[in-house]
């Protein structure tokens, strides 16, 4: 069913930000860029999460601390801010920075949907440049969603964007990047082999459809400091009861999956 808009700026083309309502869910909102879905918040329920991978990066949230202890959080990429909404009614009491490159999609956000939640700040940056000046071990999440309509942008899929990355971790600190991918999974088996030259524990959590190279979609990559950090035998439960069901690869199965792939060393 077609999306019925909410609001357009006036932009034209693949600058045009849209947000539009969900004719199945009255209280939702899709952000579009350029036509491309970026976000969806619920009005009545901050904490529904629409988008398959939005709900894994949220398992993975979920799981990395005790239920309800406040995390300190770097989003890369805002968005309809959904995460750091999530994240706020989750575990209150957290602090989080969102680092959005765009000044017209933090405009229509906070025009046009609910108030930020309290520990929520929003600092319009480029993400590298954001993670470049970042202090070190100041964050206990670092999540990315980082896109240009439906574009990775490739300054942000380095190896050296990926060690910046670790460095501003603490040591129990975890990594999340959503990556859109299509078969045969080119660029989320580089992107798994970049994050593994710099963490000790890296996982792909994804639809199984997607792992077996059979759709297009979004798939979760998930990087820790130390060996066995991530809770991978609760996130493939988690993931089997998704309405989508997923599965997870990690140990010998990532071996398998990226074999062949070499880190991203250039932009």
């Amino acid at each position: 069913m077609a999306a019925t808009p909410a609001h357009q700026p006036a932009q034209d083309g693949a600058d045009r930000l849209e947000l539009v309502v969900d004719p199945a869910r009255p209280t939702g909102r899709t952000l579009l860029a350029g036509g491309v879905e970026q976000s969806y918040v619920d009005l009545a329920d901050l904490t529904y999460l629409h988008f398959e991978y939005v709900r894994r990066m949220a398992a993975v949230a979920d799981l990395a601390a005790p239920a309800g202890v406040p995390l300190d959080v770097l989003h890369l990429g805002g968005g309809a801010l959904t995460l750091p909404r999530y994240l706020a009614a989750a575990r209150p009491g957290s602090a989080q920075l969102v680092v959005e490159r765009d000044p017209a999609v933090v405009e229509l956000v906070d025009r046009e949907l609910p108030p930020r939640p309290a520990g929520v700040e929003v600092q319009v940056a480029d993400a590298r440049d954001a993670i470049a000046s970042a202090p070190t071990g100041a964050y206990d999440l670092v999540l990315a969603d980082i896109y240009r309509a439906a574009r990775m942008p490739p300054h942000v899929a380095t190896l050296a964007f990926a060690t910046e990355v670790a460095r501003v971790l603490r040591p129990r600190g975890i990594y999340l990047v959503n990556v859109t991918d299509l078969p045969p999974l080119v660029f989320t088996r580089v992107q798994a082999a970049t994050l593994r030259a710099v963490f000790a524990d890296v996982c792909v959590v994804a639809d199984r459809r997607m792992l077996r190279g059979r759709r297009y979609g979004n798939l979760v990559l998930a990087a820790a400091h130390h060996p066995d950090r991530l809770p991978v035998a609760r996130l493939h439960a988690r993931a089997r009861r998704d309405p989508q069901p997923g599965g997870v690869l990690h140990g010998p199965a990532l071996d398998t999956f990226i074999v062949g792939a070499r880190p991203r060393t250039e932009p």
